[in-house]
């Protein structure tokens, strides 16, 4: 059954830039959870006992369940409305649920523990994350939706500064160098402690500043709703798969080899840095906490680049064209990871992530940017949760196979497979360019 359509009369005039802000301000909530997992699971996970070629299968939860949860959820929220709204309802739900896990992860006493909690926390994230980029495509123009989604960029990027260097300042420059019974780091404790609250609150500044628009027929919308089973939102989600425009079919062989680069980085960038730089291979020697936090300040490094260039991508994509623009960007991200297989000075990876921010700022809005024009507005959600797949495959790929490629071929060596991560970035440069533009792309105007 074929939903109503719902148009919103908000995308007949233009919004000012305080909205695109307040409905893009959850989104520091999401990245800082995001991040925090991000740069601390990994060490977590050999904290209690985990080795090295062992952590891409732990890893499993978070591509597992965007594949099955985001989806759905986008089905789910394109045929909702309740007071909330239509996708507000699912990331409020979302947050509540992944506050809660990041408060209970790094008290895990055991490795099942602390997998487990990492299903539900990745599952929480997405159930938020998803609902938010159709969110922004539901109430902006095609003019203004490359500024929404830059916008998303930069939150995401200032979440993840803060969620990557807390651990470090805590630990650093408050002294806070104590470690829970499990062995976990308390500046790690009180970070995710401290993300859960960050989470929760930022989600809510957007559901309680930005009212949602109403389908254009209200009661018809219900009444298909009424109407609508299971089967009709699981095929929703075949439809969409077998309807992709081709702009999303190109678009889909870059995210791949992009995804299959970023998770490259994130199981390994810190261990790989503890080991290279750090020469510390036993997860219990104070070095290799240092190495780990040095790798958190890494991360962070690239977050605020993240948000520093976030804003001069919708100009020079207005100048030069999106896939240009993330062309470009993709390069120097994977000649940053690249880089760091050649040097041996902590500060030169500083140097090394300020590629890799670029190609941040880029990764979570040109895509976006390109594909928001080739959907239909009342299916928006679905096509974004489909467009999710080509994100967690090769994620699911990679934690499915690299335990054999890092015990085998890398001999357990984590700087391996960030260089490997590098040559999947530029790899998803070169496709880029093949990405056709729709003919409905319309030049970004500022507010």
């Amino acid at each position: 059954m074929t939903m109503a359509s719902s148009p919103s009369s908000a995308l007949s005039r233009r919004r000012p830039m305080s909205d695109i802000f307040t409905m893009n301000f959850g989104f520091l909530g999401i990245q800082f959870g995001w991040g925090l997992q991000m740069a601390n699971m990994s060490a977590i996970y050999e904290k209690l006992g985990a080795q090295p070629d062992e952590i891409p299968l732990l890893w499993l939860a978070a591509p597992m369940t965007g594949l099955i949860v985001q989806p759905v959820v986008g089905a789910l929220s394109d045929r909702t409305w309740t007071r909330l709204g239509r996708r507000r309802p699912y990331f409020l739900t979302g947050a509540i649920l992944a506050s809660l896990a990041l408060f209970a992860m790094p008290h895990s006493p055991a490795l099942w523990v602390a997998a487990t909690l990492l299903w539900v926390l990745d599952s929480s994230i997405n159930v938020s994350m998803e609902p938010f980029r159709a969110f922004v495509a539901d109430r902006l123009d095609d003019e203004q939706r490359p500024l929404g989604f830059v916008m998303q960029s930069f939150f995401i990027g200032v979440g993840a500064t803060l969620a990557n260097i807390l651990p470090y300042i805590l630990r650093e420059w408050l002294d806070i160098t104590g470690r829970a019974a499990n062995g976990v780091p308390l500046a790690t404790l009180y970070s995710f402690q401290l993300g859960a609250a960050a989470f929760l609150g930022a989600v809510l500044v957007t559901v309680l500043t930005t009212p949602e628009d109403p389908p254009s027929d209200l009661e018809a919308f219900r009444r298909a709703k009424a109407q609508a089973g299971v089967f009709d939102w699981v095929g929703d989600i075949g439809n969409a798969l077998t309807a992709m425009p081709s702009v999303m079919k190109r678009l889909a062989v870059v995210q791949v080899l992009t995804w299959l680069g970023l998770f490259c980085m994130w199981l390994f960038f810190g261990p790989a840095i503890a080991r290279h730089i750090f020469g510390a291979a036993d997860p219990a020697a104070p070095a290799y906490d240092e190495g780990i936090n040095w790798g958190g300040i890494c991360f962070a490094t690239y977050s605020v680049v993240c948000f520093v260039v976030a804003f001069a991508l919708p100009k020079l994509a207005a100048r030069h064209g999106c896939a240009t623009v993330h062309a470009i960007a993709l390069t120097c991200g994977g000649l940053g990871l690249l880089s760091t297989g050649l040097v041996a000075n902590r500060y030169w990876l500083l140097v090394a992530m300020v590629g890799v921010g670029i190609a941040w700022a880029s990764i979570l809005s040109m895509p976006y940017a390109i594909l928001a024009r080739a959907l239909p507005g009342h299916r928006m959600g679905v096509f974004m949760g489909v467009f999710n797949f080509f994100i967690v495959l090769p994620e699911i790929a990679a934690a499915l196979t690299f335990q054999p490629l890092v015990k085998y071929v890398f001999g357990g060596n984590p700087l391996y497979v960030v260089l490997l991560g590098g040559a999947s970035l530029l790899a998803a440069a070169g496709a880029t360019l093949f990405v056709e533009r729709p003919a409905t792309a319309t030049a970004y105007r500022p507010v």
